[in-house]
């Protein structure tokens, strides 16, 4: 029986597909939540109605990962190949504040956002399942993922530079800085703090591995263009190649029907 529930999972995708549309929508709600909180400022320590929802949003995340385990059909590859997801799902800023362990606020903003990965993954599997393309789905996925990156890293280097960094006035330059350094262009805003470098060396970095999947995705749109196009010449070369044989039969079909007619006159 235990076989045969996996096997239907694992063929029509029904509980798979429920799953991640609530992982997305929880992690969606999350980004909200630490949206607001930034732009409000409110500090770190004091957002005990964040923390119970992100407790209970972590708790569904190791819930999902046990609920999978037991329906994969190779357990422990599935544990080898998903045990990241396992360690982004761990609520580490609730355990910090059971045990009163205190860390910079930096960190501690920066933890928030380790939740996000399990939904970043959910959004790639659904991005995958309404596209029916690899190469549209990667490309895809991997735009969807690099413009969640810049806003997120645009929340961070807003928070960690606009008190000791001069040109960080707003969260708009903070924006600008971040999609200028994606481009790989550079900003005239330049990182004072130490997390705020290393996020430049990451987008950065992404931003340049953006080229070769965009040269992958128009590529994979040409060739689709050019089959298309040498197909529909195909089909209409065999439609003309059928008109000329019934055209070229046809004489002989009327000269065998009015054979036996001349036969009965003469």
């Amino acid at each position: 029986m235990k076989s045969a529930l996996s096997d239907f999972v694992w063929e029509k995708k029904g509980i798979y597909g429920i799953l991640h549309v609530v992982i997305l929508l929880m992690s969606l709600f999350l980004v909200i939540s630490i949206s607001i909180d930034t732009f409000k400022g409110i500090p770190f320590y004091t957002q005990t109605s964040y923390m119970k929802v992100q407790l209970w949003i972590c708790i569904w995340f190791l819930f999902d990962f046990v609920l999978e385990f037991f329906l994969a059909r190779h357990k422990w590859h599935y544990l080898r190949s998903h045990f990241v997801f396992l360690l982004v799902a761990i609520p580490y800023q609730n355990i910090i504040a059971y045990y009163g362990w205190t860390f910079s606020p930096e960190v501690t903003y920066m933890l928030r956002f380790i939740p996000l990965l399990r939904g970043g993954y959910a959004l790639a599997i659904v991005v995958g399942w309404l596209t029916h393309n690899r190469a549209s789905s990667l490309f895809i996925s991997y735009l969807t993922m690099l413009l969640a990156t810049v806003y997120f890293s645009s929340l961070a280097f807003f928070v960690l530079e606009h008190k000791v960094n001069p040109l960080v006035v707003g969260y708009g330059d903070a924006l600008w800085w971040a999609f200028m350094d994606v481009t790989t262009v550079g900003s005239n805003i330049i990182a004072v703090t130490v997390t705020g470098r290393v996020l430049s060396v990451v987008l950065a970095a992404l931003g340049m591995m953006m080229f070769p999947i965009f040269t992958v995705y128009v590529t994979n749109l040409i060739q689709r263009f050019n089959d298309q196009k040498n197909k529909y010449y195909q089909q209409q070369t065999t439609q003309q190649e059928s008109v000329v044989s019934q055209g070229q039969t046809s004489p002989q079909g009327q000269t065998s029907q009015q054979s036996p007619t001349e036969k009965s006159a003469s």
